[in-house]
């Protein structure tokens, strides 16, 4: 395994501070020459639903990527529960991967799994064989977002949205504390998008799931967030409520919230 990158914190395990869930402080990282990151300090308590924006190739999914360990910061630290993220080999990150999962663009679905089999497909793979709690949990993940009438179907039948609800499904089926979503309104039509934003709160009031949502549709976070954080050049160039994003006087902020360019000619 290559080495692990440097880290600012000795030890693998610091004590949370006062209700922190995840916490990245001064993290880097660079692909080739391109720096992506250029030193991101943020909080996240239990429960909250923060919403990420920011212009395209901010870094805004690569952020995220690091809560989870598939990549990995050149120079800062990333903390979950006050486990040092950085400093854990594939087999350590098992627990952190159980806490915080990730949904992806497409969903990630299998399409040769029916919608029942993908949703149980972490049971299976964490070693659970008890087919009876299998199906109890994969019936309560799909009444969760409204699917269990579609367990039968495979996704190349299934709507944007139903596979977006249905990856939520299969995040929430491990009991996940945290839930990373990666654009989950994209592609949808403005109902659509409502029902995936209404699945986000419902995971939020039901579970009291905490949420880190990348996003560029601005309805929703209006609609959904707790806290907005914007990455600019990157770093977090505003971080606050959705209110305190509206009445921002950043031009940057205002620029991008209202969809103005600055090029003129």
């Amino acid at each position: 395994m290559a080495a692990a990158p440097s880290s600012t914190t000795s030890g693998t395990q610091a004590p949370p501070k006062d209700g922190v869930f995840i916490e990245l402080r001064d993290v880097h990282k660079r692909f080739g020459s391109q720096e992506i990151l250029r030193g991101i300090d943020l909080q996240l308590k239990h429960g909250e639903t923060l919403c990420v924006i920011g212009p395209s190739g901010e870094g805004k999914t690569v952020m995220m990527k690091h809560i989870i360990g598939l990549i990995r910061p050149d120079q800062g630290d990333v903390f979950v529960e006050g486990m040092n993220v950085n400093l854990l080999n594939e087999r350590q990150m098992a627990p952190i991967r159980e806490k915080v999962s990730m949904l992806f663009q497409g969903a990630a679905l299998f399409d040769r799994m029916t919608v029942e089999e993908n949703v149980a497909f972490p049971l299976w793979e964490s070693g659970l064989r008890d087919r009876v709690e299998i199906k109890r949990r994969v019936t309560e993940a799909l009444e969760a977002v409204d699917l269990a009438e579609h367990l039968h179907k495979y996704p190349t039948s299934l709507s944007g949205g139903m596979r977006k609800r249905t990856g939520i499904a299969r995040a929430i089926i491990t009991r996940s504390e945290c839930i990373l979503y990666d654009e989950p309104n994209s592609g949808l039509d403005p109902i659509g998008s409502d029902i995936i934003d209404q699945m986000i709160l419902r995971m939020q009031r039901r579970y009291g799931v905490t949420s880190i949502i990348v996003t560029h549709d601005m309805r929703s976070i209006f609609k959904i967030a707790d806290r907005v954080a914007m990455l600019y050049r990157g770093k977090i160039h505003f971080l606050g409520t959705p209110e305190e994003l509206r009445n921002s006087p950043d031009p940057e902020v205002q620029n991008f919230i209202n969809g103005r360019s600055d090029v003129t000619g």
